[in-house]
């Protein structure tokens, strides 16, 4: 029983650290587009 509370503890902490790259890398993607947007607007100005 106490095995699969670790188990279970590590199942929830790599899920915990896979939300958090994801996000970290979906934060990255709209400021990286929202640079390009703003670089192509002021070349294109």
């Amino acid at each position: 029983m106490n095995k699969s509370k670790v188990e279970t503890k590590k199942k929830i902490d790599m899920q915990k650290i896979f939300v958090r790259v994801m996000a970290g890398i979906l934060a990255l993607l709209m400021v990286l587009g929202i640079g390009g947007t703003l670089l192509f607007y002021l070349i294109a100005m």
